[in-house]
């Protein structure tokens, strides 16, 4: 017995399935670009030194392949419009949307907000101070002059700079 040939019905919904297929997986991809980085890459977390060596080599493609891939959905998107009801036209919408800043985001120094340095240092005296003694600490002294770094606060900022005694000092960890 021989198969039925195709029908019109089922090849027009082959043609809406590679488009949405095509669309959905380079909006998916541009937000990997942008997200990979930012979720290894995280103040306070465990980061393995393979991690790392991902998050840094998708981060820097990360530019030129959003570029590539948000332009392939948008190609899709248009493709798509063209076929679509008004909800699928909101999911387009939506997933052009997220391709959009993903594609922004991956061009922007996003790790300056999540490690932002202090511009102004605050200090409290010892005797005020509500730095647990078990809390480890940078201490520097110059002259008669001394201060405590947390290593809590050191490790989220990174780089702070200082007078102490008279001299400028950049405490970093």
């Amino acid at each position: 017995m021989q198969a039925p040939p195709a029908t019109t019905g089922a090849r027009s919904k082959s043609r809406q399935v590679i488009p949405w297929l095509a669309f959905s997986i380079l909006a998916a991809s541009t937000l990997a670009l942008f997200l990979v980085p930012a979720i290894i890459i995280q103040p306070f977390r465990f980061q393995s030194a393979r991690g790392l060596a991902l998050a840094m080599a998708v981060r820097q493609q990360a530019p030129l392949w959003t570029l590539w891939t948000a332009a392939g959905a948008l190609l899709a998107a248009v493709l798509l419009w063209q076929r679509s009801r008004r909800w699928h036209r909101a999911v387009v919408v939506a997933g052009l949307g997220l391709t959009a800043a993903a594609a922004v985001m991956a061009r922007v120094d996003y790790f300056e907000w999540m490690f932002h340095p202090v511009a102004v240092a605050g200090f409290d005296s010892a005797s005020s101070s509500r730095v647990d003694p078990s809390e480890m600490v940078m201490a520097v002294k110059f002259n008669d002059d001394a201060r405590a770094y947390p290593i809590f606060e050191m490790a989220y900022h990174h780089v702070l700079n200082d007078v102490v005694g008279g001299v400028p000092i950049a405490v970093t960890y």
